[in-house]
């Protein structure tokens, strides 16, 4: 379901250190690279919102699969079981495209034309293990892992990151991940 992520349509110790935003602006990291990130990750936490966190619904086992497409944007296919309704599977799908000048650290992710979402990747381990992402307005935020469990001090600078950045990292919620 396209609705899985839509979100993105109604938003908006690293060894990366945050680029200078635009005034007001969360800083991204300097760089990204793309064939690195491109692969498997699963959530580690989120800002509740109404895509993973209404009525009947409760995501966990999240994950966020990206692949290259021949034309040069980035495939995203996010995928959870709804806790709520028996662990039904809930997906959503979009394109993705790097912003140009920002070291591929902004994406906009298209889940239908013409509507996209900002997608900024504002902290990432050196060894790519873990990310933050967020968007401008600040209303979302993922900490994600290559892995389905993330060590404490690997979170809690994820969550300082986020923290330095503005968000409001109190209302982060855990996201289960089931061992696979």
């Amino acid at each position: 379901m396209r609705i899985l992520f839509l979100a993105f349509l109604l938003s908006g110790c690293a060894a990366f250190v945050p680029t200078q935003p635009a005034p007001g602006l969360p800083a991204t990291v300097a760089a990204v690279d793309v064939p690195r990130y491109l692969g498997t990750w699963y959530e580690m936490a989120r800002l509740p919102v109404f895509f993973q966190d209404g009525p009947g619904l409760r995501c966990v086992d999240v994950t966020a699969v990206y692949s290259p497409r021949p034309d040069g944007g980035i495939d995203v296919v996010n995928t959870c079981r709804n806790a709520e309704a028996g662990g039904a599977i809930r997906s959503g799908s979009a394109v993705g495209s790097v912003v140009p000048g920002s070291g591929n650290a902004r994406l906009r992710v298209a889940f239908f034309w013409p509507f996209h979402g900002d997608y900024w990747v504002i902290g990432l381990d050196p060894e790519y293990r873990w990310a933050v992402v967020g968007a401008p307005s600040r209303r979302v935020l993922w900490v994600l892992s290559r892995t389905t469990t993330m060590t404490d001090a690997d979170y809690a600078r994820a969550v300082d990151i986020a923290r330095a950045q503005g968000f409001d990292v109190g209302r982060l919620v855990r996201t289960e991940q089931s061992p696979r």
